[in-house]
């Protein structure tokens, strides 16, 4: 509830700056000026998450002497805001031994007044003046533990706070039940051990209000700390600077935002590969479900949170999901698949998943060969289309799609190519990925 306040709040006030929301009221005493923030790394195209840590960047650093930059104080704004939502949805029976089913009815209403708010924003040329020439301690076990898990560490720049109690309220009149989560583990392997933290089934008509004190942090800002070898830092002062440990900088391989790198794509594709193993009533199963799932977003994308828990704990053994052992188990590498596909999925645009939860496999899988061709050649003859794509219908549904994902399909007498829409971002990377898994999940059927 806390977390849904503040994410409103960041969303309404600074939808594309810097500020993160504070998912936790008890994370609130940890976010003082210049205390570190672990950031987690995810899937390229979804934002990061962040884990406060109980030290501040004086404690990280060689020497006695205390860092004391100075931190300025303003009055920020006055915030209430009341959000509401519907829920409706039926995702059907068990499939074999495995419940698959998400249903509910119902309304939420979520109501946050966190009154007059302020900034406090730590003074930057005062902290470079007075951390010049200090080093950071490679040897401390917090430096330890994020240089082994390749993760990137910023400080606090500014916080946003209550100046008064304020308070949160959220009514719900609903029924719900969310089984699916603990039936698609079981599909993958029936060898997980499931922790779920969020209740099958959630209370009616419940009406919750909670009491937030005065100086409770809502959101705040990082700069990140670009941090070499022998111990030298560099705080990242310009917007989209991305820190990080020099040993960790050879071993990031996402591809940019705006195109799709053969060689980033056959990494995204082999985290894919081990569904094509499941056995093939899993695999259909899986496949009709995740169809099914695409027509509630809500459902997908808590989904997508859920498989996000399971498969990180936030990092499995202590290691990122880029660096994974090569033992891995089979069953901690198809819920990495799971997870791939299900967030690739999640990013796309509402009429992209209305297409796709209507899509025949056959119709998925000439798709697939399409776009494996247009991502090794600029230009395609037309007769070198899959066969089902010859069809005029079936071509104007791949056109409809990719048009969904900001690309368009061009063609004339006996030539085929694709047009990449400036605003398309990440949407035909991951328009291409959840294709490909969902084939791996009907191929061959």
């Amino acid at each position: 509830m806390f977390s849904k306040a503040t994410a409103n709040f960041v969303r309404e006030i600074d939808p594309e700056g810097l500020l993160i929301h504070v998912s936790r009221v008890n994370d609130s005493h940890k976010l003082v000026p210049m205390a570190l923030v672990i950031k987690r790394k995810r899937w390229f195209w979804q934002r990061p998450r962040y884990q406060p840590t109980d030290f501040t960047l004086g404690d990280l650093l060689l020497g006695d002497k205390e860092l004391m930059p100075g931190v300025s104080e303003s009055e920020f704004l006055t915030y209430k805001g009341t959000y509401g939502a519907k829920l409706a949805s039926d995702l059907g029976p068990e499939v074999g031994s495995a419940s698959i089913r998400l249903e509910g009815r119902g309304t939420t209403k979520l109501q946050s007044c966190f009154g007059q708010l302020k900034k406090e924003e730590v003074n930057v040329k005062k902290l470079l003046l007075d951390s010049d020439n200090r080093l950071v301690d490679m040897q401390h076990v917090l430096v330890r533990q994020i240089e082994k898990r390749a993760e990137v560490v910023g400080l606090v720049k500014e916080r946003i706070l209550t100046t008064s109690p304020c308070s949160i309220t959220q009514t719900k009149v609903e029924e719900c039940t969310f089984q699916g989560v603990l039936g698609l583990v079981g599909m993958l392997g029936s060898s997980v051990k499931v922790c779920v933290r969020d209740s099958n089934s959630i209370e009616i008509d419940s009406d919750v209000s909670v009491e937030i004190p005065s100086g409770t942090v809502i959101a705040y800002s990082i700069l990140e700390l670009e941090v070499k070898k022998d111990g030298q830092y560099y705080i990242c002062l310009q917007p989209g600077a991305i820190g990080g440990f020099e040993s960790d900088s050879i071993s990031r391989s996402w591809p940019s935002d705006d195109s799709f790198d053969t060689v980033d794509g056959n990494h995204m594709e082999k985290v894919l590969s081990p569904l094509a193993k499941l056995p093939q009533p899993t695999r259909w199963a899986l496949f009709k479900k995740l169809q099914e799932t695409l027509n509630d977003r809500a459902a997908l994308s808590y989904l997508q949170l859920v498989l996000e828990d399971l498969c990180s704990n936030e990092i499995h053994n202590g290691t990122p999901k880029e660096e994974q052992p090569s033992a891995e188990s089979p069953t901690e590498s198809t819920l990495n698949a799971a997870h791939l596909l299900v967030s690739a999925m999640e990013e796309l645009p509402n009429e992209t998943l209305e297409l796709l939860s209507k899509s025949a496999p056959d119709f998925l899988q000439a798709f697939n060969m399409l776009a494996c061709k247009l991502k090794s050649s600029d230009v395609l003859n037309i007769q070198s289309l899959p066969a089902l794509l010859q069809d005029n219908q079936a071509f104007q549904l791949a056109e409809q799609l990719l048009s969904s994902a900001s690309v368009m399909l061009r063609r004339d007498a006996d030539r085929l190519w694709m047009e990449t829409r400036d605003n398309a971002g990440v949407l035909p990377v991951v328009l291409f990925l959840s294709i490909h898994g969902l084939c791996l999940l009907c191929n061959a059927l």
